[in-house]
């Protein structure tokens, strides 16, 4: 089977982790978020890239796309190494910019169906007032004010373009994202019992 893939995007804080992590205990799919694969790639003391996705994390910049993509396309095919059924994925925070999108279409076009994108939509208010919040317990260091000012102004001029470019071909999925995770969760719902 090809890898079905759903793109989960929206701006840092706008829910995305947590609506994934209940969309995989009522569907049937492998969550993957680009950040954490590269936050685990960074800290692995035998990598290669582990010092160049620390200097693009301190810069609020996005890793290179090979290694991102690279990154996901080996926990795609481990995934379904390891279960041929295993074969729907929520892929979170990607592509974050056009370079990644060029890049995911280059390595993976043929080899993975991108069946929709879901877009958590909330203001950068609740965006930056959730991650500072986030940021008390989550230990992520990027969960700061000043980072997050960079990361928000980032996703406006990269990804929000993503966006548009899947909308004109009908496959956004967008949702008020600024409402509590079960009202979100409650559309989140409905459009993959539709789809799904």
């Amino acid at each position: 089977m090809k890898p079905q893939v759903v793109f989960v995007l929206g701006g840092p804080g706008a829910g995305k982790g947590t609506q994934c992590s209940k969309i995989i205990q009522h569907f049937s799919y492998t969550h993957l978020s680009a950040g954490d694969l590269l936050r685990k790639e960074r800290c692995r003391t035998d990598s290669e890239f582990s010092h160049v996705i620390d200097r693009c994390f301190k810069q609020g910049q996005f890793a290179p796309v090979e290694i991102t993509v690279s990154l996901l396309s080996k926990a795609i095919e481990e995934t379904m190494k390891a279960d041929e059924k295993n074969f729907h994925f929520l892929i979170d925070g990607f592509p974050p910019d056009e370079d990644n999108l060029q890049g995911w279409m280059k390595s993976m076009d043929g080899k993975a169906e991108v069946k929709c994108v879901l877009f958590f939509d909330c203001s950068t208010k609740v965006c930056i007032d959730r991650c500072l919040e986030r940021g008390r317990t989550s230990g992520r260091d990027d969960d700061n004010k000043e980072s997050l000012e960079r990361r928000i102004q980032t996703y406006l001029q990269s990804t929000f373009p993503i966006i548009e470019q899947y909308k004109k071909q009908g496959k956004v999925h967008t949702i008020d994202a600024s409402r509590s995770v079960n009202q979100v969760f409650s559309d989140v719902k409905e459009i993959f019992e539709r789809e799904a």
